[in-house]
């Protein structure tokens, strides 16, 4: 037997909590699919210094449970792990938990997305010890200190860039022996005097002393032989997925799998599904604004189903 829900919501970070609280705020009574690691991104972030009202700044789990209890406070539901399948074809839309059916009215996907990572178990141990995909988010915690950032393209140089504003020097670590990164962006990294470049090198391992990270070891996309770089930090520029694997051929998306929408609203390409945070945002994936997305998210359900008489 299918629960029958006015709105449901796939994803728990800034923005599935945020749009949770405006949602319930609307008396909508929404049910929130949490996934597995509830929190998102930020669960794995220590310190979130750029999240406005938290002047001496707030670790980011507990920033996450405070969304969640201000969001449970008016009457959300959770329900803790991943959403396994969605039909969006017909009106309400069924989603699948396993093989729970739950059906909706109006649907609103933050599911985020994943920085990638290199895969080495000596990067799990560091990361956040020194290892970090999000310069934006962390650069600010190496001043004056040596870092690199693994990458060619236009995520490595762009966040290359913004290090040396804190870095006393930023290695770029990649596979070959030029960028991929636009012409622009290139020539603007390679002329930096900050920024140094390290061709045909790939990542081996990150050292370290068990409290932090305090080098990389290399090795030469050549001859294979291995040299270590004494860093303190080490940031991940290869990217981000958004987590859409489970939209593909019932969501309109970019090429690179971000759900589109239609600008200025959070509407997706069907009727009564909305899209919230880094899921529809390649552009600026900040928690902030992914929260300010999720309001807009849950406003334009909350019309929507006044619209439609749900």
């Amino acid at each position: 037997m299918a629960h029958h829900e006015k709105l449901v919501i796939i994803g728990s970070g800034p923005a599935g909590y945020t749009a949770a609280l405006y949602a319930a705020r609307a008396n909508l009574a929404p049910l929130l699919f949490e996934g597995l690691q509830p929190g998102g991104q930020l669960t794995i972030t220590s310190d979130v210094e750029n999240y406005p009202g938290f002047p001496e700044g707030i670790l980011g789990p507990e920033l996450m449970e405070k969304m969640k209890k201000q969001a449970e406070r008016f009457g959300t539901r959770f329900v803790l792990g991943d959403v396994t399948r969605v039909d969006l074809s017909s009106q309400p839309f069924r989603i699948w938990q396993d093989d729970q059916l739950y059906t909706a009215s109006a649907l609103i996907v933050a599911t985020g997305a994943s920085a990638k990572w290199l895969g080495l178990e000596s990067e799990r141990r560091y990361r956040g010890k020194g290892v970090s995909a999000c310069a934006t988010c962390d650069g600010f915690f190496f001043r004056g200190v040596d870092v690199a950032v693994v990458g060619g393209g236009d995520t490595a140089v762009e966040e290359a860039t913004f290090l040396t504003k804190y870095a006393s020097r930023v290695y770029l670590l990649h596979r070959r022996a030029e960028l991929r990164a636009s012409k622009i962006m290139a020539r603007k990294a390679l002329t930096n005097p900050k920024i140094e470049p390290v061709w045909n090198s790939a990542v081996q391992e990150v050292l370290g002393d068990g409290k932090g990270m305090t080098g990389v070891r290399l090795k030469s996309t050549i001859d294979g032989s291995t040299r270590d770089l004494t860093v303190k930090g080490l940031f991940m520029g290869i990217g981000h997925e958004p987590n859409t694997a489970l939209f593909k051929g019932q969501l309109e998306m970019n090429e690179v799998g971000y759900l589109e929408v239609l600008s200025p609203s959070t509407l997706t390409s069907v009727q009564g599904v909305f899209a919230a945070g880094d899921v529809a945002d390649p552009a600026y994936r900040q928690a902030v604004s992914a929260a300010g997305t999720g309001c807009m998210a849950a406003i334009d359900a909350e019309r929507w189903l006044g619209e439609h008489g749900a």
